[in-house]
């Protein structure tokens, strides 16, 4: 499994396929669980490549708080590593701050990346309280309460057994309470608002209509605001927009991905 570094932080990615990359940057304390649904999908007609933030899953992690500027720089350690040019990148929540980032003109790895896909995030991380999201991976209790903002209702009816597999995943792969600070503390601190004009990439928003943390009206805002901004609702999700109602995004993803492959050609 292949490890970049950056300073004297080692990050963990995992790659498979052929293809145009597209590299998937994970939202606050969540492992690379969350990105199995979109990974399977893509694997094939482009290179899925699964990042790991600092602070969880096999990344290592450093005493905090981060910074999404330090978390681009990750980014751009392991796209160095993987001799990828011309990515698109798919960030949900802290890791579609992070994908702004690195995708400003003033960035060092702007000119790594052809496209974003903003899922479930925002320009700033004024005014959003991720404590609800949280809870230690140790705790099976804590960890399917803190579902309950993530997730609507209709998916724990309807999907009782991908919650459970989703549990497990959690307990193995997400961040301890000391890593997920760390990174909240990079959403509190972002704010993108004043040089939106320098992400100058085609960029695709989605966000759940029903997401009760990351407001649908920021990720609204958000894409009104990029100079090449698309918005897209996903309608009923909560904040794991992209796990619940994984076909949905799928589909407006690959779309996205292929028009942009073709205006690129």
């Amino acid at each position: 499994m292949p490890t970049a570094r950056h300073g004297d932080v080692s990050l963990f990615y995992d790659r498979e396929g052929d293809g145009d990359p597209v590299v998937f940057v994970g939202d606050t304390g969540y492992g690379a669980w969350q990105w199995g649904w979109q990974h399977g999908a893509v694997a094939g007609p482009y290179e899925s490549l699964v990042t790991e933030l600092r602070g969880t899953g096999r990344s290592d992690a450093p005493p905090g708080p981060y910074s999404v500027p330090d978390l681009a720089g990750d980014l751009d350690a392991i796209l160095a590593d993987a001799g990828v040019g011309g990515a698109h990148v798919v960030g949900a929540g802290l890791g579609g701050m992070v994908a702004l980032e690195a995708a400003r003109s003033s960035s060092p790895s702007a000119s790594r990346i052809r496209s974003l896909v903003l899922v479930g995030s925002a320009a700033t991380g004024d005014g959003i309280d991720l404590g609800s999201l949280y809870a230690d991976p140790s705790d099976e209790d804590g960890l399917r309460g803190s579902l309950d903002p993530a997730l609507s209702a209709t998916f724990f009816r309807e999907q009782a057994g991908a919650v459970e597999r989703i549990l497990a995943w959690r307990a193995a792969e997400d961040a301890e309470r000391a890593a997920w600070e760390a990174q909240a503390a990079a959403v509190d601190a972002f704010d993108a608002s004043d040089w939106l004009v320098e992400v100058t990439q085609p960029t695709l928003v989605l966000h759940g209509t029903a997401d009760a943390v990351w407001p649908a009206e920021r990720g609204r805002e958000l894409a009104e605001d990029l100079p090449r901004g698309e918005f897209v609702g996903v309608e009923g999700a909560g904040h794991l927009a992209h796990v619940e109602h994984s076909r949905v995004v799928n589909d407006h993803l690959l779309g996205f991905l292929d028009r942009v492959t073709d205006d690129d050609g």
